[in-house]
């Protein structure tokens, strides 16, 4: 996960298979991004995409929906995964516009997590992120009309979206360390305890400022 804020990348060049607009990947809210560990950060396999598939895995947890982005090589280098915290309603729309991903069997499912874990050095090791995606419009000349420039800032989600997004990540050989943060509400009690442990060390001491009785008597 990259410190910087925010990130943002221009809309691939356009393909036979059309991709999603910038303005759709918006919509959609919170998602878990898992993305290849090389320059450009998170964006970077969007910008190498040409195609996507939308496609649903069953596991013993449920149902997980992804979007898979591929490049000219026809590798995946891009996911994009529903949350608890995504906009559900434009998922929908969005993943019904485009090509089914064909589901592996079951016995291939885990051998493609295994070889993905395996093989991870050859091919690039993985890493998730929680982010928001934005559009944005490009500078005159730079990006041809009507594509828009696509960023990403890093998002907090709920404490089931943070373990959601946290065991998709595992479940896909991705690294999952930076996810152990995403959760709000654990980045709101950090950040009272935080507030509260620096209140006791530096409490002010409130001095009386009547004037001290000798005892005496006049």
């Amino acid at each position: 996960m990259t410190p910087t804020p925010a990130i943002a990348a221009p809309a691939p060049c356009p393909q036979p298979t059309a991709l999603p607009t910038p303005h759709q990947l918006a919509r959609l809210g919170t998602v878990l991004c898992l993305y290849r560990q090389q320059p450009r950060g998170e964006l970077a396999g969007w910008s190498q995409a040409v195609r996507v598939e939308a496609g649903v895995e069953l596991d013993s947890d449920g149902a997980c929906e992804h979007l898979l982005f591929y490049d000219a090589g026809d590798r995946c280098c891009w996911r994009l995964y529903l949350l608890p915290d995504s906009d559900f309603l434009a998922w929908e729309r969005l993943s019904a516009r485009l090509p089914a991903h064909a589901a592996p069997s079951t016995s291939n499912g885990l051998a493609e997590r295994l070889l993905r874990r395996l093989s991870g050095p050859l091919g690039g090791r993985w890493a998730g992120s929680v982010l928001r995606l934005h559009a944005l419009r490009g500078d005159a000349g730079e990006v041809p009309a009507p594509h828009a420039v696509l960023a990403a800032s890093l998002a907090p989600v709920s404490q089931l979206g943070a373990v959601v997004a946290h065991r998709i990540a595992q479940r896909q050989g991705a690294d999952a360390r930076d996810l152990a943060d995403a959760c709000c509400c654990e980045r709101a009690a950090r950040a009272a305890a935080r507030v509260s442990a620096h209140r006791d060390a530096y409490a002010p001491v409130h001095l009386d400022s009547r004037p001290h009785s000798t005892g005496k008597q006049a």
